[in-house]
């Protein structure tokens, strides 16, 4: 695709798609921090609900569909298994698309992204089963999970990083939080769905189609997203803040040779936070589906609960950060998130009182440090490498802290027990202690 000649004011790197989608946008006024924010949990609202819906479906439908070789608990760990693909491939995924907007535009990369997370994830809508297609069903379910982690990488636009440099600075806290609104909003309607075919289809019919409807609202919701993000990007304003900030991509060698502390230190800062996200959402529904006799109905019902106190605490932390600082907000939380730790084996052994508590004071933990976990220390990066840097420490947190989480939990717990998990969680919190306590040797800001 060849660069034009655009109008003044425009970019001059700016390709024909990008120039027409800006065109259409010419009149829009000034964008607001605001307005940001309002594109930040559209964008990832759709994106967590994609992958709510396949971290569910590797629960209650993959082991039976994909894996009826194996007995349950063996079908989930390879499910689980499949499942951390994505976040293997995420990074690469970035690492590609920087390149697409560098020579094309962060349109087409955007758009490149969104559609490949809207076929993959139809995909797996229409895909055959192994009674079906054997082996080959289980190969075509991995390279679609592949498809989306690469997917999600693409997508990646700038804005969070945009938001929090916009935003008043005494309010930051409060504009990083408003992003991470995407998630429990994504859990909830993707937890709704499954709830309501579960109540309202019985065992076989849902097991032969209807765990294939998540998947196509999760098409139709990416394709609001997209034409939603694009009308965002595509105007002339937030083409003009981001040069303004210098919000442009850099080569990932540039990027390792000259910011690798940084990135280490911004992968590791929010692990607690990623750690903790799916040992409340996909592990406790696993454990339950396996091994207790609970209504998954209703575990799902206690889970939608939990989503909305996390909703309230993503809200809090960042009037919390605005009084006290974001890293101070996120080493508190780490330090809480050890103490909750030591609680996991009573809480999940305790009957269904203990599993709702578990529940609900880990959905609310998550809630007070995922709020401030995007980009957390991200102010550590130059201008110049904050776009990229911001992109690949989120990118590499997800892989450490949560892309295996579910499956290293599930077979800790099954072979070892939950002592085992609170032990991993332990982990992921002391790692953040120690990233945030070399942060503040270094003496860098957040």
């Amino acid at each position: 695709m060849s660069t034009i000649h655009t109008p003044a004011g425009y970019p001059a790197d700016t390709t024909e798609i990008s120039a027409d989608a800006r065109r259409i946008n010419a009149d829009h006024s000034a964008i607001s921090p605001g307005e940001i924010a309002v594109g930040v949990v559209i964008g990832r609202a759709s994106e967590y609900f994609d992958f709510f819906v396949f971290a569910i479906a590797s629960v209650l439908v993959f082991p039976s569909v994909f894996f009826p070789f194996a007995d349950r608990l063996d079908g989930t760990l390879y499910a689980f298994v499949i499942f951390s693909f994505a976040f293997l491939a995420r990074p690469v995924g970035t690492a590609l698309s920087m390149a697409i907007q560098r020579r094309y535009g962060r349109e087409v990369k955007l758009t490149v992204a969104l559609l490949l997370l809207g076929i993959s994830t139809a995909g797996i809508a229409f895909l055959p089963t192994y009674a079906q297609l054997g082996r080959s069903a289980i190969v075509l379910l991995a390279v679609l999970r592949v498809g989306q982690g690469l997917a999600l990488g693409g997508s990646w636009d700038g804005l969070p990083s945009l938001l929090a440099l916009n935003a008043p600075p005494h309010r930051r806290g409060w504009y990083a939080m408003l992003g991470q609104l995407g998630a429990p909003v994504g859990f909830v309607i993707a937890a709704g769905v499954f709830w309501y075919l579960l109540s309202n289809v019985v065992s076989a019919d849902f097991l032969a189609w209807g765990w294939r409807y998540p998947f196509y609202v999760a098409f139709a919701i990416n394709v609001v997203a997209l034409f939603a993000r694009l009308r965002l990007i595509s105007t002339n304003e937030y083409a003009h803040l981001l040069e303004e900030q210098e919000l442009q991509p850099t080569p990932f060698g540039e990027m390792t040779r000259n910011q690798g502390r940084n990135v280490l230190i911004g992968a590791l800062a929010a692990l607690a936070s990623y750690a903790l996200f799916h040992l409340v959402t996909v592990f406790p529904l696993s454990w339950i589906s396996l091994y207790s006799t609970r209504s998954v109905t209703g575990f799902l019902m206690v889970q939608m609960i939990g989503v909305g106190l996390m909703a309230l605490g993503i809200v809090a932390s960042g009037l919390i950060a605005d009084r006290i600082g974001r890293r101070t907000t996120l080493g508190t939380l780490a330090a809480l998130i050890a103490v909750f730790s030591f609680f996991v084996p009573s809480l999940m052994n305790g009957g269904a009182h203990g599993q709702d508590s578990f529940i609900l004071i880990g959905f609310t933990l998550l809630g007070l440090s995922y709020g401030q976990a995007a980009g957390a220390v991200t102010a550590n990066f130059p201008t110049k490498y904050r776009y990229t840097g911001a992109a690949i420490t989120s990118d590499l947190s997800w892989l450490v802290g949560a892309g295996f989480a579910p499956l290293v939990a599930l077979a800790l717990a099954a072979k070892f027990g939950l002592v085992y998990v609170g032990l991993y969680l332990l982990s992921g919190a002391v790692c953040s202690l120690a990233a945030l306590s070399l942060n503040r040797a270094l003496d860098i800001r957040d």
